[in-house]
């Protein structure tokens, strides 16, 4: 195997940093996700929790987009939400391909009950930085994130 210095000192650097970043996360979504299984819950359906309980209702559309998931898999996450009692769907009156989503009583209890638990638990995951590192390492990820897309489009990736 090739090494990358061979690529050059920003290649190398970049790539330290892209597997850094791919492990940090890999570790936290496992944790984080080890901590949603304990309410009974998968990643999806507490993001959907989440996210109505922060955001209120929302289109099932946005619902995707701020969940980072695909319009089909948001459908089946709601659907199995729908079956427990914890969401409801409605249809727009203004144009009946809208529908929205959003928390039942009984979602809003659990909603409100579990998730100052998940908080806490993030926030001892985190607390292996210091409270101005985390907001920094913040600041640098929404830097990076806004950064690789523009970069992105110039790339055409897409």
């Amino acid at each position: 195997m090739r090494s990358t210095s061979q690529y050059g000192r920003a290649a190398e650097r970049a790539l330290g940093m892209w597997v850094k970043l791919a492990r940090a996360f890999a570790t936290m979504s496992r944790l984080t996700g080890e901590d949603i299984r304990r309410y009974g819950l998968t990643q999806a359906q507490f993001g959907v929790l989440e996210a109505l309980g922060h955001k209120g209702r929302m289109t099932l559309g946005d619902l995707a987009h701020k969940s980072l998931s695909t319009g089909g898999n948001m459908t089946v996450v709601v659907n199995n939400l729908m079956r427990c009692g914890l969401v409801k769907r409605t249809v727009s009156t203004l144009d009946r391909r809208v529908v929205y989503v959003a928390l039942t009583p009984r979602g809003t209890r659990l909603f409100r009950r579990i998730f100052p638990h998940h908080a806490a638990a993030v926030a001892r995951i985190a607390a292996v930085l210091s409270p101005a590192d985390q907001e920094r390492l913040g600041e640098l990820l929404r830097a990076l994130g806004r950064g690789a897309e523009q970069v992105g489009n110039t790339l055409n990736l897409k």
